[in-house]
């Protein structure tokens, strides 16, 4: 079972519709976690579920497309294949961002 934190990071990834991304850093900030990026990058890695928690759709602040389990590729396939615009450097276009609200633990 995953704890409270790794939970709020996959309900965040799951408000990242398709053709849209959200930044690792926001959804950090989401979970009332701010400085926490590479912890979420963390436990997207660890995704036991890719299709229900689209851990594709997270990426570095900076466009660029950061980790994947499946590698850097098959991310960029997914992400193009749902419409998001990738450059020939590797970076999403700053228009596919989606800011994400803030998420608090169910009690």
């Amino acid at each position: 079972m995953e704890d409270t934190f790794t939970q709020l990071v996959y309900a965040a990834a799951r408000r990242i519709p398709a053709g849209r991304v959200a930044s690792y850093a926001a959804i950090a900030a989401a979970v009332g976690c701010r400085r926490a990026a590479r912890a979420v990058g963390n436990a997207l890695h660890r995704n036991p579920t890719p299709g229900p928690v689209p851990c594709h759709r997270v990426v570095a602040s900076s466009g660029d497309l950061g980790g994947f389990a499946w590698g850097r590729r098959r991310k960029a396939e997914l992400l193009r294949s749902e419409g998001v615009a990738i450059d020939r450097c590797g970076r999403v276009s700053d228009s596919a961002f989606i800011a994400i609200p803030a998420i608090s633990p169910s009690r």
